[in-house]
């Protein structure tokens, strides 16, 4: 096997992990031995040990002592101030997308929502969630926005699979979607700002419940 660290195996390793980090299936404190993950993945550890550098810079892993590389875990304080942040950068791309988003755009927002709305509770539900948040921020118009948010959501997968595995709040963040396209759709940027941080919101009380009486939290954006 070919030891590709910075090309396609690397890379391929790297993405691997942080899908296996967003599912739940490395949840935080999870060590992360590069010998077993090679033999997972069916690479050599070269890459392996590229793809943890790579998480360690992006903060989703940390060395502790006597373990190695972990899965970092996130404290209370953490989780709320990671979705106060969620809540400024995300209602801000709702603002500059009731400016800027096509009809194009909101027709395809509208879409997500009907199908987020029939859609099981779990995988399904959680990627369409994504498509609608990544299509709002695409459509605010905003490179550096979209960099800002990248860099939080990646962090935000050390929480795990979204709040959107429980059905009632699936069904509250259609309603919740449903009220940001309508300020969209009016063209009411401040609206559409204020809908959006009540949805981030919504999703923290959730997540917020969801951690009580654990040691570690397990769980996404939603």
């Amino acid at each position: 096997m070919a030891d590709d660290s910075d090309g396609p195996q690397g890379q391929g390793a790297y993405r691997r992990l942080l899908e296996d980090i967003r599912a739940g299936s490395l949840p935080p404190g999870t060590r992360l031995r590069e010998t077993e993950l090679a033999e997972r993945l069916g690479i050599s550890r070269t890459p392996v040990r590229e793809a943890i550098r790579q998480l360690e810079a992006d903060g989703l892993v940390i060395h502790l002592p006597r373990q190695g590389a972990t899965v970092r875990s996130l404290d209370y304080a953490e989780v709320i101030e990671l979705y106060e942040m969620r809540a400024v950068l995300e209602g801000t791309a709702a603002r500059l997308a009731a400016r800027a988003a096509s009809e194009v755009e909101l027709s395809e927002l509208a879409a997500l929502n009907a199908e987020l709305a029939s859609a099981p509770a779990g995988a399904p539900a959680q990627e369409l969630n994504r498509q609608f948040h990544r299509t709002l921020l695409d459509a605010a118009r905003n490179r550096f926005l979209v960099k800002s948010v990248s860099a939080l959501q990646k962090t935000l997968l050390i929480l795990g699979p979204s709040t959107l595995t429980d059905p009632t709040r699936a069904v509250d963040a259609v309603a919740e979607h449903a009220a940001v396209l309508q300020a969209l759709q009016a063209r009411d940027g401040s609206a559409a700002e204020i809908a959006m941080r009540a949805h981030v919101e919504a999703a923290l009380s959730v997540r917020i419940r969801g951690m009580r009486g654990r040691e570690i939290p397990m769980e996404d954006e939603a």
